[in-house]
């Protein structure tokens, strides 16, 4: 009887082992790829941009297939791509990089007035300067995994002026008012608030102010003293050291900051885009 149980149980264990051996099997494992090469429609190392051909073509990238392997053949999975645009020297690091989705497809075409405002609203790029700048495509299976990087092509690009993305003070004047600051929501601001209150204007886009900040409550901004109807406020999404703003009489108004204390105030009319910094 005994051995008859160990025979039994001799028989379970290779069961148990040749079952594990066929499940290793039918594994998949990746054994990589090749990183996708990178070609342009523009062979200059200018790129071209102005506003009177602004609904042409700017370029058109090409890029060849990574081949994703893996040990059952090449992948049948869908393949996603990103082309990332950034200044030279950054190495696709800066906070300020362009990063353009690409789904499944080998190849993305931009218009000039597409590009122009890609250099100008999300790298910041000074208008009518000449600058250089990087583009590069990622490829990537789900989950972003597999990353591949193909070859670097470099530019140089002045970019247009183009419209604001929000109308700009008509006087060129700017105040906070509200009750994280000081003044409350006064308006019209009483001295000495309209001077310690009152926005300096760096360029005709660009508005900063430093200020006293007394932690929780909200601000707005105010182009008038005296109106409400020709305010700025703080786009729904936004909190209190960014976001986005537009020209309105409306809620909701800016997030104070929650620590009290002396912060730097940035209003991009350019971008229509806030930023709030602790000093």
């Amino acid at each position: 009887m005994k051995k008859i149980v160990k025979s039994f149980f001799l028989f379970s264990m290779l069961a148990v082992v040749f079952t594990a051996c066929k499940k290793d099997e039918n594994k998949v494992y990746f054994e990589g790829g090749t990183s996708p090469v990178l070609s342009s429609s523009v062979t200059a190392s200018t790129l071209p941009l102005s506003f009177a051909n602004k609904d042409n073509a700017a370029l058109n990238l090409s890029w060849t297939n990574p081949n994703y392997m893996f040990n059952t053949g090449v992948s049948s999975q869908d393949v996603s791509y990103q082309v990332e645009i950034d200044t030279t020297g950054a190495n696709f690091t800066s906070a300020s990089k362009q990063t353009v989705s690409v789904s499944k497809d080998l190849s993305k075409s931009f218009l000039v007035s597409e590009f122009n405002g890609y250099l100008l609203n999300q790298l910041v790029l000074t208008p009518g300067v000449s600058h250089n700048i990087e583009l590069r495509v990622k490829s990537f299976l789900g989950n972003n995994s597999a990353g591949l990087y193909s070859n670097v092509l470099k530019y140089k690009v002045t970019p247009y002026a183009i419209p604001p993305v929000v109308e700009t003070p008509t006087n060129g004047t700017l105040w906070l008012t509200g009750d994280a600051t000081a003044s409350g929501y006064a308006n019209p601001l009483l001295a000495p608030y309209d001077m310690s209150q009152k926005f300096k204007m760096v360029s005709a886009t660009l508005y900063e102010l430093t200020v006293t900040m007394k932690g929780g409550g909200a601000y707005k901004l105010i182009q008038e003293q005296g109106k409400w109807d020709t305010q700025y406020h703080m786009k729904t999404g936004g909190t209190w050291d960014a976001g986005d703003f537009e020209k309105k009489d409306s809620d909701p108004g800016f997030a104070g900051p929650a620590a009290a204390g002396s912060y730097k105030i940035s209003v991009d009319f350019q971008r229509g885009k806030y930023a709030v910094t602790k000093l």
